[in-house]
This record gives structure tokens, sequence and C-alpha cells, in this order.
């Protein structure tokens, strides 16, 4: 039987991307200290691979496709295909942020005043590529953790650091300087696999349904019966993926109304259709938009 070797990536994005195959239709079930997890499709072999590795193993063709950073994708310098941008984390969907940051006290205002300086970070590659670009001579070390602690500590001069908001640095008297990169979680396929066609509608077909059930994380389903003269004025208020789904109910003079909003807009909207007359109405949630 073919198979397609799909490496899932260990530690922080580990939980987000179980969930998201579960919603896209695929289970896969750890066990305690089981690197090779097992998954409910026959064509696939899973194993469990560090996010920071696991470019480096798509490339060499351990890995068929997996799920990794764009960091770590430009950390290794993989040559690596990118099937798809799957924008997801722990807590949200926004893209994670490089940045290069200081104490609030530092002379620092800029990347130049760094020339001769030492700079903490687990991006050591990408970080010294991005000043030789500039530049700017500077001194990079690799950190196994606490970064920002040895910046505070004055064990570096500043830090190149990820985060999303900034919150946690500005709480800890970092200051960003610069934004170096921007990062999300992306798809990606040895470039031989996805030269053989079994495997790259294999790839194709997962990319299609991870992004449909990315794309369902933002939306629900509202359904709702409107009496058949105030539907205009339903419609007008309400937005769509294309047109709502409309319906006549069964020997009467009411509509069923059927349609596909964002999520944050429910909250303002339900209020205004009940105002414009909608009744019995039913909010849900998606698995899968495509």
């Amino acid at each position: 039987m073919k198979q397609l070797k799909l490496g899932i990536p260990k530690g922080s994005l580990q939980e987000s991307t179980l969930r998201l195959f579960k919603q896209s239709g695929w289970k896969i079930t750890l066990s305690d200290r089981n690197y090779f997890p097992e998954i409910n499709d026959p064509c696939i072999n899973c194993s469990i691979c560090r996010a920071q590795e696991m470019s480096r193993y798509v490339e060499n063709g351990t890995f068929d496709v997996g799920l990794t950073g764009r960091d770590w994708i430009m950390e290794n310098d993989s040559k690596v295909h990118v099937v798809a941008d799957l924008i997801y984390s722990k807590a949200s969907q926004r893209p994670a942020r490089w940045v290069l940051a200081v104490p609030m006290d530092s002379p620092v205002q800029s990347e130049k005043d760094l020339a001769g300086k030492k700079i903490a970070t687990e991006l050591v590659n990408f970080t010294r590529r991005y000043f030789e670009s500039k530049g700017i001579g500077v001194d990079v070390e690799f950190s196994w953790g606490a970064t920002e602690a040895k910046v505070i500590s004055n064990l570096c001069d500043a830090i190149v650091e990820v985060t999303e908001t900034g919150a946690t640095m500005r709480a800890n008297g970092l200051r960003i300087v610069e934004e170096l990169m921007q990062s999300n979680t992306q798809l990606i396929a040895n470039p031989d696999a996805w030269q053989n066609q079994w495997k790259r509608d294999k790839i194709e077909h997962i990319s299609l349904l991870l992004q449909g059930a990315l794309r369902a994380e933002a939306l629900v389903a509202l359904k709702m019966n409107v009496p058949k003269s105030k539907i205009e004025g339903v419609v007008e208020i309400l937005p769509s993926l294309n047109a709502p789904t409309i319906a006549h109910l069964y020997q009467s003079d009411w509509l069923s109304v059927e349609t596909v909003v964002s999520k944050d807009r429910v909250r303002e909207l339900i209020p205004n259709l009940i105002r414009k007359g909608a009744e019995g109405i039913i909010e849900y949630s998606l698995n899968k938009v495509i």
C-alpha cells in the first residue's frame, strides 16, 4: 500500500495541530513517549518531530510532508515546497513576530546602535544573516531559553525573540526596536514527494481540508424564520459568503433563511435581525468551509 510520511510538530504546536487534523477528519492518537502516533488513515504514516527540525527532515525525505513555522524554515535555510499557509497557534490566529528587543533604559534606538554588541536568540542563523545583510557586525549567541531574562540580567545587549502582541515583553521591561520577521505555520512538502503524482494528490487533499477547517473556525452558521413580508429588511443586513439560502416553510407565509457569517459580527447582528422581524434564530458552529 502506498503511504505518505507525515511529520507532526512536537511542542507548542502539537495540541493545536492534532485538533486541526481532527476537525479536518483525521484522528491522530498519541500515547506517552510514543513518537509514532496512530492515524485513522491507512495511507498516512505519522511521526512526531520538533518544529525546529521539521524542515530539515522534510528536505532530506525523512518526511514527505510536515507542519512547521516559516521561521524555522528560514533558520534552517531549507529547500522545501510550501504547500499552504496555515495561520494558527495555541491561543490565536495571529502570526508570530520575531523582534529585536532591548531593556527600556537601553541607549539602543536602532539596529545600527548594536554594532559590536552581543545578541542572544534561538534563531541564530537567521539573525546572523539579517545583520550581515544590513552590514552591521554583531556577536550572535544561541540561547537555550529564558532569553528575555538574559538581556535584563545584562548577559547580552539585545535579544531576538518571538512574540505575538509584545505585551509580555513590555511587562518584563523590554522595548521592541525592530520587527525582523513575521511567521506562521506552513504545510511543507519534500520536492521529490511533490513531483510524485499520488503523493501530491494526497498532500493537496490534506491541505484542502486543513484550510477548510481553519476557515470554519472564524465563521458560524445562522438559521432563522422570517415572515415573507419582512424578508427584504432581513436580507438587507445579512452578511453572507455568497447569498443566503431562503426556502418556503410548508403551507406558510414564513421563510427559512440560512447563512454563514463571521463570528465577530454575530453579537451585533442577532439583535438587529430580531428588530427586522426574524424569529427562532439558531447559531451553530462549522467543521469545514471549502
